[in-house]
């Protein structure tokens, strides 16, 4: 019996060491960590499965070939007491490449996370498809793909690339709720820049192509980017703070040393007096939400609207704000479809949907209505129409035309509705709505002043939107945190359920 034990550690040893101690060499010369010790960082705890696995091929001298765990680690893990399902690419086998084994053993804890409602985290390292294996290596891809299908909207799905990641590679990534990526050694994109360079006449490196900060700041693939793979890591397990482990379960609650009913009188003068002076919306958000606890989402990308989660009163919480210190806070294509998959985030794994505005509408021009506008913003529409969760909604200052329903309106089915005496709530605003509706005398008025003065004074404030109920109340902005958290208390056993259907047909 010792020696089939001692032959059992001999080959679990084995396996610990992936492809050997030169490629562990080279991996760590670009760089960037092993599969094994991004997991050490990632998790407390750690039961690895299907660790004797190797791949079945024959040909091309792959029988000659064969490494445990074929290329990919999979089990499950503990993160601050709670278990999660993980896999981690190991670049020092067969380059990380996807074979029909590996893509079994991915798919195998996939399954599992389901059947007991764990989040799952991919940390994302591979050359791509293993071409000794031809069309069973993608097929293993589409099972993969299958399953980030059937996983989401049930159990939370975390993408960390740390490395490369190209072709058919991207999609299962795509197909998750976040992607963390690194500085200068992870990438993605359908084709490389060989590729575009003979078929596009395109040069073009690697970063530029599909480097993390592209797609944090320009494609809006990346939500998060980090310089370090060990900042990346622990930045999984903040977020995952903030997320139930599956659609069943509410958002964890924390215990907070911070007064849920704290005042914060510097809101009463935070909104400028000029409607054209921007602020900084984070600003108030960091006030009302418990100290230090807001973790905004897709910082660098689409920044006139800002997206993010925190607490209040230890009760997790899915904020959506404009910005006026970017695009004056208008809604376009990328913030449109930015908020609107945050929303539905927040809606699938019940967290309260907490919503700041001060928009001046959606973004003129040609290249906006040519791309899409129409289409895209519908998508927050429904989003925000769809959504069941709590939904709370403040009217800092600006709500102009249609984009005041879109951001989480009464008419969308949110559940409060506040506003600050500086709310400005009309189909546009004076200066425009003047020249409209006095176009015929517009020439032989010398000032418009008074006109625009008149039409402020009826709808450049909360209270005719109060009348018609469409505002629940007008508060001083000092009270937003603990009004919030009341409210939130009150609606924490909301029940609201949607027509039956198969599924919805959102504007794609």
């Amino acid at each position: 019996m010792n020696e089939r034990i001692k032959r059992l550690e001999e080959l679990k040893q084995k396996a610990y060491e992936g492809g050997g101690r030169e490629k562990i060499e080279e991996q760590h010369k670009k760089g960037k960590l092993t599969a094994r010790e991004r997991l050490e960082i990632l998790l407390d705890d750690f039961e690895e499965i299907d660790l004797f696995v190797v791949h079945q091929i024959h040909d091309f001298g792959m029988d000659k070939k064969k490494f445990l765990t074929d290329g990919v680690i999979t089990g499950f893990g503990i993160i601050d007491g709670r278990k999660v399902a993980v896999f981690s690419q190991d670049f020092t086998i067969f380059g990380g490449t996807v074979s029909k084994t590996n893509a079994q053993k991915i798919v195998k804890i996939m399954q599992i996370a389901l059947r007991v409602g764990i989040p799952i985290i991919g940390l994302n390292d591979s050359g791509g498809a293993r071409i000794q294996e031809g069309v069973a290596a993608l097929g293993g891809y589409g099972d993969i793909f299958l399953h980030n299908v059937l996983a989401s909207g049930v159990i939370p799905q975390i993408s960390a690339i740390l490395g490369p990641c190209a072709g058919g590679a991207v999609y299962s990534p795509a197909l998750t709720d976040f992607i963390f990526m690194k500085r200068k050694t992870s990438y993605m994109f359908i084709t490389g820049p060989d590729v575009v360079k003979a078929v596009m006449h395109q040069d073009v490196s690697f970063e530029e192509l599909g480097g993390a900060d592209v797609h944090a700041e320009i494609s809006g693939i990346a939500h998060f980017v980090y310089d370090s793979e060990e900042e990346l890591l622990l930045s999984i397990r903040k977020l995952l703070s903030y997320l139930p482990s599956n659609n069943s379960q509410e958002p964890p609650i924390i215990e907070t040393y911070d007064d849920p009913y704290r005042e914060i009188p510097e809101l009463n003068d935070i909104i400028p007096e000029s409607p054209q002076e921007p602020y900084d919306v984070k600003e108030i958000i960091k006030k009302v939400v418990d100290e230090n606890s807001f973790f905004e989402v897709h910082e660098s990308f689409a920044q006139n609207i800002v997206v993010g989660f925190g607490r209040i009163g230890g009760r997790v919480v899915g904020i959506v704000a404009n910005q006026p210190t970017y695009l004056s806070g208008a809604l376009d294509i990328k913030a449109s479809v930015k908020a609107a998959r945050f929303v539905r985030f927040c809606d699938s794994f019940n967290i309260p949907i907490i919503t700041f505005v001060d928009v001046p509408g959606f973004m003129p021009g040609i290249e906006q209505e040519h791309n899409g506008i129409i289409k895209e913003g519908a998508k927050l529409i429904f989003a925000y129409a769809e959504a069941t969760v709590p939904k709370i909604t403040i009217i800092l200052r600006k709500a102009y035309g249609g984009a005041y329903d879109v951001m989480g309106s009464k008419h969308l089915r949110a559940d409060i509705n506040l506003a600050w005496p500086s709310a400005e709530i009309a189909v546009m605003g004076p200066e425009g709505a003047v020249k409209i509706l006095y176009k015929k005398e517009i020439e032989k008025i010398e000032n418009l002043d008074e006109f625009i003065k008149i039409y402020r004074e009826k709808f450049a404030n909360p209270y005719y939107a109060a009348n018609l109920g469409f505002i629940d109340d007008v508060i001083k902005p000092s009270h937003t945190r603990k009004l919030i958290y009341k409210y939130l208390t009150l609606l924490e056993n909301k029940r609201q359920v949607l027509p039956y259907k198969k599924h919805s047909n959102e504007p794609l």
